[in-house]
């Protein structure tokens, strides 16, 4: 596996499709990323599983 990969999430606030780069090595990461489009923030839970697949959880900051 590479050390990084990426993933895509859905904003929470305007919907636009956003890739995020992930940090492959760390299995669990919590995070802030601005939207590029409305420019708000997105909570980011990411997830590195054992089989490789990345899980992300992304939640506006209300």
């Amino acid at each position: 596996m590479d050390s990084t990969d990426t993933a895509w999430v859905d904003c929470p606030y305007c919907g636009t499709h956003i890739e995020i780069v992930v940090d492959c090595t760390i299995p669990f990461q919590e995070y802030i990323e601005d939207c590029e489009v409305c420019c708000r923030p997105i909570a980011l839970a990411v997830t590195v599983n054992n089989d490789e697949t990345i899980s992300v959880i992304a939640q506006g900051e209300y």
